[in-house]
């Protein structure tokens, strides 16, 4: 996420989408309320299931609906996130109707949403919120000046070096510090060197987007200023990993000591670094991509101090312009907005406003929300569901013919000490040190940054939090986290399509079931089954398992690299690997869980429980993107597009095939040898 001049980093990287209760049936439906949970007027049913199940399940919406104007795509996912934000924005609108005691939680979600709809002032005041700041970077003249504002900008901007504190991934119990790879202005370091007229097309409209805002912040040479900061991205960019790379939780765990840290970059002053780092000098400390500090030696030699002056210029103007007056704004959504994703307009401001909210004080008003719309038999319901999955995983390990009685062993082990998390923390977070007012926009994400940086330096030290999220309940997603072995479902994903309270179990089970089977496949997944059950990157594999393991995801990944979605754009399969896995794993052991557990064999609708099982997974998927998004989303996302989640998956299920009496010559047919089965 873009660090607003705004919020602090935190951890490694999630993979997304223990109850002491026994294996119990879902209590069913009865017969005169009972519903399939199945949008009908969403489907053609002049395309076959049998050819292309996506577009059958599908297809009508997808021919019919027009993305909104502010939307670069639109989805299941985006539909619940609006409803959402329309919920959190009605807490809002609540909370600013009352005189709030200062300090308050009430006073902290008002005054926030305040200061930014105050757009008087933001025009009143044009660039003088950032005065201080620019002064600050034209005083910069050595090196140790250099140095300094390195650190500071990683707090309140962007650097060229990222530091955070996390969870030592060899020693689960103890916080550590990480430095990663960070400081450029485009989504990734290969939008600076892959070929082709649309890539080339960016790059230009990206150097006239950083003159710009130059020429808005009134610089006279804006041109070469903006020539200058792309030269020096681009030189940070070929220094840097590719994503492939940085998925590889062995290749990035790097310790270091502070010593051997100085030697990788001696250019840098670390005293002055650690000046302006809220944190003190660590013993030890995870350099992910230790080469890349080889590049920034290199750049602090071959960049003067006002190259280096125009680079902090111009991330600060990237970094705060959403949050000035609407001529920054607007510059910096037709670039991040309109170029990169095809988006015309922007959102409402309200909108914008409810997710700068949920930006900086999220649990606050998570927990709000949780009291007004996420109902107890919910989290209830998804309890004895996650324990189905768990028990049918379990029998899943124990039936493979490919792994050894060693490794399944030890994969037992870990599947029993999966953590699960619904709905809301246990312990919700203490925004109490965090002062917020309702006339200062600039002042508070300075704030916000200051608190929640502070919040998470401080964890050095400190017993693991195992109480902790890493997303709030109004969130519309769920992860898995490799270093606590937990699986989270924030509330806001337990909704129809993917959990409906009024629907028979058999759509539930394609939907969120297959999301708590993704989230559990996550852990065995190509990264995650380098984690232990304690969260530890451990290897527990015999070597010939892993190799049989390795074997399987070759041919899902030969797969994936098939697929077209545009043009000449191909989806990625290495780099999608584990999404793909955990896709795979969470349909394989959801229809396990649901076949075993699922006891009404009714035909609801005029389908039976197994086809209705495939339609929840599929309805699940249906997403509708813009070209400009898709493009992005290939070099970006480790998910592949909803089209490919869908039918990508289910060829590879014999399952499906029986369900749909797919045979050889259909569109969805794929031949029994070339089908992959892991877990």
């Amino acid at each position: 996420m873009k660090k607003l001049f705004f919020t602090a980093a935190v951890c490694l990287p999630l993979m997304a989408c223990q109850t002491n209760q026994t294996k119990q049936t879902d209590v069913q439906n009865t017969e005169n309320s009972v519903q399939s949970g199945i949008t009908l007027d969403h489907m053609d049913k002049s395309i076959r299931p049998q050819d292309d199940f996506y577009r059958h399940v599908n297809g009508h919406w997808l021919e019919t609906f027009e993305i909104p104007a502010d939307k670069s795509n639109y989805g299941s996912f985006t539909k619940l996130g609006d409803e959402s934000r329309e919920d959190v924005k009605e807490i809002i609108l609540d909370v600013s109707s009352h005189d709030n005691q200062p300090g308050s939680t009430e006073q902290k979600i008002a005054d926030i949403y305040a200061s930014w709809m105050d757009t008087d002032r933001l025009e009143l005041l044009g660039m003088q919120p950032l005065a201080d700041e620019i002064a600050r970077i034209n005083a910069l003249e050595s090196k140790s000046d250099l140095s300094a504002y390195m650190a500071y900008a990683d707090i309140y901007s962007t650097s060229p070096l990222r530091m955070y504190v996390y969870i030592d991934q060899k020693q689960s119990d103890t916080y550590i510090v990480y430095m990663s790879q960070s400081g450029l202005g485009l989504p990734d370091r290969d939008y600076y060197f892959k070929e082709g007229e649309q890539s080339q097309k960016i790059r230009d409209e990206y150097k006239k987007h950083i003159a710009t805002m130059f020429d808005l912040a009134e610089y006279e040479d804006s041109q070469d200023m903006a020539q200058s900061v792309y030269q020096m991205e681009k030189f940070l960019a070929e220094g840097q990993w590719t994503r492939i790379q940085n998925r590889d939780r062995d290749k990035t765990y790097n310790k270091l000591t502070f010593g051997e840290l100085k030697v990788l970059l001696p250019n840098l002053d670390w005293d002055a670094w650690l000046s302006e780092s809220m944190i003190e000098q660590p013993e030890q400390l995870i350099v992910m991509q230790p080469d890349y500090l080889t590049t920034i030696d290199k750049a602090l030699s071959e960049f003067d101090v006002y190259q280096w002056q125009d680079y902090f210029r111009w991330q600060l103007l990237r970094s705060a312009a959403p949050y000035l007056s609407d001529d920054f704004e607007q510059a910096s959504f037709d670039f991040y907005g309109t170029v990169l994703t095809g988006t015309p307009e922007q959102e409402p401001r309200w909108k914008r406003g409810v997710n700068l909210v949920n930006g900086l004080i999220g649990e606050l008003v998570g927990k709000i929300y949780v009291e007004k719309h996420f109902p107890p038999q919910a989290k209830q319901r998804m309890n004895v569901m996650i324990e189905n999955l768990r028990d049918a995983y379990s029998d899943s390990i124990k039936e493979l013919d490919w792994m050894s009685d060693a490794t399944k062993e030890k994969a037992l082990v870990k599947l029993a000490k999966f953590n699960p998390k619904v709905g809301y923390p246990d312990q919700w977070r203490d925004y109490s040190e965090m002062h917020i007012q309702a006339d200062d926009l600039i002042a508070n994400l300075v704030e916000a940054n200051r608190f929640l940086t502070k919040r998470n330096r401080d964890k050095l030290g400190q017993p693991i939090d195992r109480h902790e999220w890493g997303m709030n309940p109004q969130r519309v997603n769920a992860y898995y986290n490799p270093t606590k072995n937990e699986i989270v479902f924030p509330a806001a994903i337990l909704q129809p399509p993917f959990f409906n309270l009024e629907a028979d179990e058999a759509v539930n089970y394609g939907g969120i079931g297959a999301v708590i089977g993704h989230e559990m496949g996550h852990g065995f997944d190509d990264q995650g089954s380098k984690y232990d059950g304690d969260g530890n990157l451990k290897n527990w594999w015999t070597d010939e398992d892993r190799k049989r393991f390795e074997e399987r995801t070759a041919k899902l990944i030969k797969q994936y690299d098939a697929f077209t979605v545009l043009d000449d754009v191909h989806v990625k399969g290495e780099f999608t690997q584990g999404e793909n896995i955990g896709d795979l794993s969470g349909m394989a052991i959801a229809y396990k869980a649901f076949k075993e557990n699922y006891t009404a064999n009714r035909v609801i609708d005029g389908y039976t429980p197994d086809q209705r099982f495939f339609l929840g997974w599929a309805q699940v998927w249906m997403r509708k993107y813009r070209d400009e998004e898709l493009r992005k989303r290939i070099e970006t996302d480790p998910h592949s597009p909803s089209e490919f989640r869908t039918n990508g998956i289910l060829r590879n299920m014999p399952e499906f095939y029986r369900a749909f009496d797919v045979k050889p010559g259909d569109g969805m047919y794929l031949a029994p040898e070339d089908r992959v089965k892991i877990w």
